[in-house]
């Protein structure tokens, strides 16, 4: 009688097991993305909350608005973005528009352009066979991956010389220019896989249906391939906007971008982190509000030809 009823309380614990494990699994995942979204998010909360602070509360490293300090507008005053100050006039708001237009410009310029550039090379990559040398497609796409470990420090001394033979100092076309040779090799790359996801069946199709080269790449091709554009393009658009170096030695008042603004945010007291924190604030945002509404085609496009 005792055996019999431990056997069938056992029987009836032998289920709990794996599902406490499956519980305790899904607990300690669901912990691991929770600690890595904080850590990825901080330093966006910590740059937004700084545009809110004086300068006591930021060296004091105060956190919590209104447990730890009283947000303030003193950061966006001074660039002229505060309520009180938004619709007066201000030369440093102007000075903001002007470098924000100078990114936009650039940045989409490259971006698009690198995309039409890229977009060719990819899909001659992905088609067709080609011997340079002893150079295979491999080897070409390798190569235009390879100009991505080239410290840009060495680039600097060429470019500054050859920009100033060129009239293309201070000049957007000419951050365009740079900014498409910077992010070219990216694209063909996420172009390549784009293309090789999609079946070369349809290609020799649209052949068959009497369509050329390329009639079969702008109207079958291309119009498959838009999640690849799109990601290409705005992780192109992300590279180029925050870019530094080049903007910082190419330029001097005419073609300035807001990252050369932010990092200029310099007083006779040290750095002024209030109005850095909210210039880079209002740099952020017009990448985090495209980054939201084209999710799921960054993610399509990244993903292409994952499952193969």
């Amino acid at each position: 009688m005792a055996l019999t009823r431990v056997t069938s309380t056992s029987a009836r614990r032998h289920p709990v097991g794996p599902r406490a494990k499956r519980s305790l699994g899904r607990a300690l995942i669901y912990a691991a993305l929770l600690l890595w979204t904080f850590i990825c998010l901080f330093p966006i909360y910590w740059t937004i909350t700084t545009s809110f602070k004086s300068a006591v509360d930021v060296t004091q490293a105060h956190l919590v608005p209104w447990l730890d300090f009283q947000p303030d507008w003193k950061g966006w005053r001074s660039i002229g973005l505060s309520p009180d100050t938004l619709f007066a006039t201000s030369t440093a708001r102007s000075e903001f528009v002007n470098r924000f237009v100078n990114s936009i410009i650039t940045s989409v310029g490259a971006s698009f352009l690198a995309l039409i550039l890229g977009s060719l090379a990819a899909y001659g990559l992905s088609r067709f066979r080609y011997k340079f040398a002893w150079m295979r497609n491999d080897d070409i796409l390798f190569f235009f991956m390879s100009q991505l470990i080239l410290p840009p420090v060495v680039l600097a001394l060429p470019f500054l010389v050859l920009y100033k033979a060129l009239a293309l100092l201070d000049t957007r076309f000419g951050l365009i220019l740079l900014y498409t040779l910077t992010v070219l090799p990216i694209v063909i790359w996420i172009m390549r896989d784009q293309f090789n996801s999609i079946p070369i069946e349809l290609d020799e199709a649209a052949f068959v249906d009497g369509l050329s080269t390329w009639g079969a790449f702008l109207r079958i091709i291309l119009p498959l391939a838009i999640p690849g554009m799109v990601a290409a393009f705005i992780l192109s658009l992300v590279l180029c906007w925050n870019e530094y170096f080049f903007a910082a030695l190419l330029t001097s008042t005419d073609a300035k971008t807001l990252p050369v603004m932010v990092a200029s945010q310099t007083g006779s007291q040290g750095i002024n982190w209030w109005s850095m924190a909210a210039l880079s604030s209002a740099a952020i945002a017009p990448l985090v509000i495209v980054g939201v509404f084209l999710e799921r085609f960054i993610v399509s496009g990244l993903t292409a030809g994952a499952g193969k």
